[in-house]
């Protein structure tokens, strides 16, 4: 048992396990097995005309009319690394076979080591090989996009911004067919107001022989202030001839004359105001619907701007996917760091042999 424990703890053994075979591996494998990454790298912003810019280029954005729009940049973001963008780059650029060719080392291939060939484990595979970087000071998201070929990486990223320009499109048209859609409803319901309340009016008129109740009642009124002057002067005239001449033949028909005036004056008072025929008994229910066709017209003219107003803000608020640097066709690989990965693998190997060393001689102690 003494000397099993003492093989063990042999420092000469951990340093072995813990330090040179670990390192000859990562020697063996960054040196002949894993193969060369070539990484693709873009810049882009989305922008607006409308929205306020702020600092750095967002300044510079709004001196030339133009703002960052980053609630979009978001959305472009969360498309470029969905399933449905995967889906399209495999279609068009056979994705799944670049990352599974036999020419990328076993670790690396896709699928890997664990042998699940899913689609959900090509989305894992891709979410790792396509990565956004994005400056929120700003609004530049850089794209970056690994492969095993130089080509690769440069078509997958330039497709993945042309999608991505799209999908700012597609935004575009449907925010200019929402904002213009709703204000020609409004048009159109303004337009059947004031068709209902036209034909309200006029059936109206028809139905109670009336134009218009204020104009007519201003026309009657005239007359019967001129039918009351008539009387004025009648009662006048009469009163003069009784005091005069008390047996004038001339008193029976002023009376007569009288009576006549006074009759015309009620019957065009009464037309007036009165009795339920009158006009200003029906001026109320003409006013509600001169009202409501006044408010018709209004709101058609209202909404009628509001759809000149809303095409015009339609056609400004658009968004723009400005490529601000290409994708890049890289001459060489830049990963994997084959000499610092080697090191890094040394000196952790180089810690773990200190660890345990430091454990075993606690053990050691504590066995002696």
């Amino acid at each position: 048992m003494k000397t099993w424990l003492r093989k063990l703890i042999n420092g000469r053994a951990i340093l072995i396990l813990t330090v040179i075979i670990p390192t000859v591996m990562a020697v063996l494998y960054y040196g002949l097995i894993a193969s060369d990454v070539y990484i693709s790298e873009s810049r882009f912003v989305v922008r607006s005309p409308q929205r306020q810019a702020q600092s750095g280029l967002g300044a510079l954005l709004q001196g030339t009319g133009f703002s960052r729009s980053q609630d979009d940049t978001y959305s472009v973001h969360d498309y470029v690394l969905s399933r449905d963008a995967l889906t399209e780059l495999d279609q068009q650029l056979g994705i799944r076979n670049a990352y599974a060719s036999r020419d990328v080392d076993f670790i690396n291939r896709f699928p890997g080591l664990d042998w699940d060939d899913s689609f959900e484990a090509l989305h894992r595979y891709y979410r790792k090989h396509v990565e956004i970087d994005y400056d929120t000071v700003s609004s530049i998201t850089t794209l970056k996009v690994r492969a095993y070929t130089a080509t690769d990486s440069n078509k997958i990223n330039d497709l993945l911004l042309k999608m991505g320009e799209r999908l700012v499109n597609n935004l575009n048209d449907r925010s200019r067919q929402d904002l213009i859609k709703t204000a020609e409803n409004e048009v159109q319901l303004a337009e059947e107001k004031i068709k209902v309340a036209a034909v309200g009016l006029s059936s109206f008129r028809n139905s109670q022989s009336i134009v218009d109740p204020d104009r007519q009642s201003a026309l009657q009124l005239q007359g019967v202030a001129k039918l009351q002057e008539e009387r004025i002067a009648i009662e006048a005239q009469l009163a003069q001839i009784i005091k005069v001449s008390p047996n004038n033949p001339q008193i029976s028909s002023l009376r007569s004359r009288l009576d006549s005036v006074r009759k015309a004056i009620g019957a065009e008072t009464s037309k007036v105001v009165g009795s339920a025929s009158s006009l200003t008994s029906k001026s109320a229910s003409f006013e509600r619907l001169a009202l409501d066709k006044m408010f018709a017209e209004k709101q058609l003219a209202a909404a009628m701007v509001s759809l000149e107003t809303s095409r015009s803000e339609a056609l400004r608020k658009q968004l723009y996917l400005e490529r601000l640097v290409q994708p890049n066709l890289p001459d060489k690989s830049v990963e994997p760091r084959r000499i610092r990965s080697i090191f890094t693998v040394f000196i952790f190997g180089l810690i773990a042999w200190g660890v345990i060393s430091l454990l075993v001689a606690s053990i050691r102690e504590h066995v002696d």
